[in-house]
């Protein structure tokens, strides 16, 4: 999988062999962060495959539904157009209409890390293991159990996650679980009726963020 960095950066290279650009001075070269969401808001790229951390991961069908859009726009199609054709496409006729060499398409695997080694000087000790029939042996088994009955049970300490999203106006969403770059774009589109409301009622502090 690859960072929105990375593919752009494969958008690039895919691009760089047989396109004369786009005809429409106000089209973009090359996607940005705005546009590939705006793609994926209109449904032209699917939404990204997950998430490292913070980071938006993006796969070989994100680069060749990219470079379609690129090389449709370059013979002049307009975003309706192309958004007719290209909803939704098979694998096989995005890569028909992108021509985008296999090597670019290849994602590296992920090295698995190398186990680490303990630090020996910071391990502990055991106890040498008393002789069967010992009275040692017979205490430390009494101890063992009487600990073992008298256990209290473990407490359950839930841990809820909250995400706060702002939305203008003083206004903040509050999600139970972390949200992407990509949701916070769509979440603050969906929101705008909302604003409206909560403005028109006084309910905002009329700042607009």
């Amino acid at each position: 999988m690859w960072t929105m960095e990375q593919l752009v950066e494969r958008v690039s290279a895919a691009l760089a062999a047989e396109y004369p650009g786009a005809p429409n001075g106000r089209v973009r070269e090359l996607p940005d962060r705005r546009s590939i969401r705006w793609y994926t808001t209109i449904g032209l790229v699917d939404r990204p495959l997950g998430t490292r951390g913070r980071t938006v991961l993006y796969g070989p069908r994100h680069l060749l539904q990219l470079v379609a859009i690129k090389r449709r726009q370059a013979s002049g199609r307009t975003l309706a157009e192309i958004q007719e054709e290209l909803s939704g496409a098979s694998e096989e006729t995005l890569a028909e209409v992108a021509r985008i060499p296999g090597s670019l398409l290849e994602v590296p695997a992920a090295a698995a890390p190398s186990p680490a080694r303990p630090d020996f000087w910071k391990a502990v000790p055991a106890d040498p293991e008393p002789a069967p029939g010992s009275a040692r042996r017979a205490l430390a088994e009494a101890v063992a159990a009487l600990e073992v009955e008298s256990a209290p049970p473990p407490a359950h300490h839930p841990q809820t996650l909250v995400t706060g999203v702002p939305l203008g106006g003083g206004v903040i969403l509050l999600l139970p679980r972390h949200v992407t770059e990509v949701d916070r774009d769509e979440i603050a589109a969906a929101a705008s009726p909302l604003l409206d409301l909560l403005a028109a009622r006084g309910l905002t502090d009329g700042r607009s963020e």
